[in-house]
């Protein structure tokens, strides 16, 4: 695989690792319950690109 063909998947990836990030802190931060609610429901949507690897800690 040369290294243009693999530039807009590292970029996706990239991007998405990075999404994550933002969203993990402000759930973090978030003081209401539906706030919360709506970045978990965010993050779980992003974690069906990824089975098997949970993007949140279950309790």
């Amino acid at each position: 695989m040369s290294a243009p063909s693999r530039r807009p998947e590292i970029r996706r990836r990239r991007a998405r690792k990075e999404k994550i990030l933002k969203l993990r802190k402000r759930l973090a931060a978030a003081s209401s319950d539906t706030d919360r609610n709506r970045i978990t429901g965010k993050i779980n949507r992003l974690g069906l690109s990824s089975p098997g690897t949970p993007l949140l800690k279950q309790d």
